[in-house]
This record gives structure tokens, C-alpha cells and sequence, in this order.
């Protein structure tokens, strides 16, 4: 069993539909697979976005477990208080992986904005979580301007706590890439020293999920496959 936690360097970057293409590449390849999103905020009230667990089902036909939802689109924390609802427990969060693990090849959590993003009580951060569970941590990113900086600063903090980054992803890969963007797929491996792994199209996340799984499995696939250790 292998947990990976996906992060961002900041929100709006990706994540949940890079998340859902991880998990529909692993369902293609034939591995089992199970998603855990630890907080979600902003869903519900005068809020009618569809919640992260929501879009991952529709896309990529695996159910998954939320353990905290908040009203207010803020970071979990802060949600949570304003809220007056309970603050979110690592110790939650470890027990719902742990249990997710026994029956799945591949468990996928999606944390919340960046590393340093509190989700909860004792303002417990991404970067705890993917620590107490002992997972290795896939990093969400953009293409355009600024990536490089953000993306150094957050593998560095991933580092700094001692904890393996798997890779990157470019979450939303622009229809009409600027010339940053164009320099910045050779320039990410060199600034981070990870491999980018995979481009996600822009307007991925509006596909049937057939296409969907279509095209995760051939920007995924190989990369689920290694990380799982061997062809399911």
C-alpha cells in the first residue's frame, strides 16, 4: 500500500483534478485506489461550488472520504472557527488513511491551498499530515510566471521537514502557453530538481470521465505505475 499526498503551491492550482487523474490512471492501470480530502471549505450556504470529493467522483469514478466541511471559502482553520463547527484531528485524518490503506494498492490525500495550509486543531499543517501518515508528496504547480519561485519555496519546505517529494505536476497546462510557460517546462526540473511528471490540460476537469480517463492514464499512468512499484 502507498499513500501520496497532493499539494500546491498555492490554491487554484490544480490540485483536485490532478488528484482525480492520479486516481482514474491508477483504477485503468487495474490497481485499487482511494481518496481522502482531509478539509473542505467554501461548499455549501450562499456557496454553490461542487465540493473537491464530488469533482473526483465525477471524473474519475472513485469514491472518496471528506472528514471536515466548512461554509466559508478560507484556509480550514479559520473556516472552522468562524464556522463555530469542530476543528478538524491529525489523529482523524491518520485513523481515515490507515483504514482506506488495508484495502487499497494506492491512497490518494488531497491537502488544502499550500504545505503550510493549517487543517485543523494545533494548527496541524499538509506538511504534518503527510508526515504522520509517512507519504511521499506530490506537488501541484502552474506553467506561467512566478512557478519557479513558488515551486522552489514549497519543495524546499517539503524538504526542510524531511519528507520525499515524488514530483511535479503543472495542473492546468494554458491553451495558448506564453513564452514563460514554454521556458518554464525546462526550467522547473533545474530550479527544483524534481521531474515534472506531467502536464494536465486546461479544461481537463470538464471531460467525460471516459476521456478523462483516456488522457490521466497516458500523462499518469507510468508514473502510478513506478510509484506503485510494478504493472498491476
Amino acid at each position: 500500500m502507498t499513500v501520496l499526498v497532493v499539494t500546491g503551491t498555492s490554491t487554484g492550482v490544480g490540485k483536485t483534478v490532478v488528484t482525480a487523474a492520479l486516481a482514474a490512471a491508477a483504477r485503468a492501470g487495474g490497481w485499487t485506489v482511494a481518496v481522502c480530502k482531509p478539509a473542505q471549505t467554501g461548499v455549501g450556504g450562499d456557496y454553490p461550488d461542487e465540493a473537491d470529493i464530488d469533482t473526483l467522483r465525477r471524473l474519475s469514478g472513485v469514491v472518496g472520504v471528506e472528514l471536515a466541511r466548512y461554509p466559508e471559502p478560507l484556509a480550514p482553520d479559520v473556516a472552522a472557527r468562524r464556522s463555530g463547527l469542530p476543528m478538524l484531528e491529525l489523529g482523524t485524518v491518520v485513523d481515515a488513511v490507515r483504514d482506506l490503506e488495508t484495502d487499497h494498492d494506492l491512497v490518494l490525500v488531497e491537502g488544502a491551498g499550500g504545505v503550510a495550509v493549517r487543517l485543523g486543531a494545533d494548527g496541524f499543517t499538509v506538511l504534518d499530515t503527510a508526515g504522520a501518515v509517512e507519504a511521499q508528496v506530490l506537488i501541484v504547480t502552474g506553467a506561467e510566471l512566478g512557478t519557479l519561485n513558488h515551486s522552489a519555496l514549497t519543495i524546499a519546505a517539503v524538504r526542510a521537514a524531511g519528507i520525499e517529494c515524488a514530483g511535479l505536476v503543472v495542473g492546468s497546462w494554458p491553451h495558448e502557453p506564453s513564452l514563460a510557460a514554454h521556458v518554464n517546462l525546462d526550467e522547473l526540473p533545474l530550479v527544483t530538481g524534481l521531474e515534472l511528471v506531467a502536464c494536465i490540460p486546461e479544461g481537463a476537469g470538464e471531460l467525460a470521465s471516459s476521456e478523462f480517463a483516456d488522457l490521466a492514464r497516458g500523462a499518469l499512468g507510468e508514473f502510478v505505475d513506478s510509484l506503485l512499484g510494478y504493472p498491476a
